[in-house]
């Protein structure tokens, strides 16, 4: 591979790019269309894909048709008017609701950090080496992922010489790319140390029995408690978190994915306050409309409101 290349490599996010090839495969491959594409091909592949994929699928379908036509050097057929009126039309006779993750509530977070700190206790008393590094990193996994409204891939990408910790006040993380970071600068989020249910006291802990001292912050472990060189994959966070939901006791543990510490944090900060400009750069959202699609209303149906201006009236 040509340095080019490694740079053009380096441009794409590992997540986008193997979405993409997997988007082209499909063109191909399970519809058997022929690239470079024309736009009527395109069409008629959105048009057959219609009823059975999401909107969402079909939008990142069309955008990896488009970067291959582009960094090949053909004309992009994705942006012609059939296309586009094609694609408004799918939307128009296919609506459908974004499915979004349960967030997890504050209640629910401690039920879990309750159950796992006895367990952790147990496996001590136990000498069950395996089980304590398990849930101490899980704990870690959990506070951190809540606190700070992590996604799952930036806890996965998390280093341990990247993260520094004030004793009593606060860590800081260093993640040299996000999702937000387009132009590749670097973020360092700070995370705070609490009474409670805090993140900083469950990362020391677990870099103190772990005895981790560079490399990813979170690994898998295997079954004689010998921890991993790599980083868990983010595939693997749904699982851990739904076992860990499901041992607690949290009902319904399957609609929660690692999502739901993201949207969990975020509606206990605009319960609690937060305006939607600080939540905004706390968590790292760049527009209002990202941070919306993770925020609940604190009063969904408006009754606190409507009944506030019934209280005013029946006063005059």
């Amino acid at each position: 591979m040509s340095k080019i290349d490694q740079y053009i490599q380096a441009a794409t996010r590992d997540n986008t790019r193997q979405s993409y090839q997997a988007a082209v495969r499909h063109f191909e491959v399970e519809w058997g269309g022929f690239l470079p594409a024309t736009a009527d091909n395109v069409a008629n592949y959105l048009a057959a894909y219609a009823n059975t994929l999401s909107l969402n699928t079909l939008r990142q379908r069309v955008a990896a048709l488009a970067q291959w036509h582009i960094s090949q050097g053909f004309p992009d057929p994705t942006k012609l008017p059939v296309v586009r009126k094609v694609f408004r039309g799918i939307q128009a006779l296919h609506p459908a609701k974004e499915k979004q993750a349960k967030p997890l509530q504050l209640d629910q977070l401690e039920q879990v950090v309750r159950w796992l700190e006895s367990t952790i206790e147990k496996a001590r008393s136990e000498g069950n080496r395996r089980t304590e590094l398990r849930y101490v990193r899980d704990r870690a996994l959990l506070l951190l992922g809540f606190w700070r409204g992590f996604r799952g891939d930036e806890l996965t990408r998390l280093l341990v010489e990247d993260v520094s910790v004030l004793p009593g006040e606060g860590m800081t993380c260093y993640l040299s790319q996000t999702k937000s970071d387009r132009r590749y600068q670097g973020t360092s989020f700070k995370t705070p140390a609490l009474s409670k249910l805090c993140p900083v006291e469950a990362f020391v802990e677990w870099i103190h029995v772990s005895q981790l001292n560079s490399g990813p912050v979170f690994r898998s472990i295997d079954r004689w408690g010998h921890i991993a060189e790599a980083g868990l994959h983010e595939d693997s966070l749904i699982p851990i978190f739904r076992s860990l939901l499901t041992n607690a006791g949290v009902a319904s543990a399957d609609l929660y994915s690692g999502h739901s510490l993201r949207r969990g944090f975020a509606n206990w900060a605009t319960a609690n306050g937060w305006d939607l400009k600080t939540l905004m750069a706390y968590v790292g959202w760049k527009n209002v409309q990202s941070a919306m699609r993770y925020v609940d209303a604190s009063d969904p149906f408006s009754q606190k409101l409507i009944e506030s201006r019934l209280a005013i009236k029946n006063e005059r």
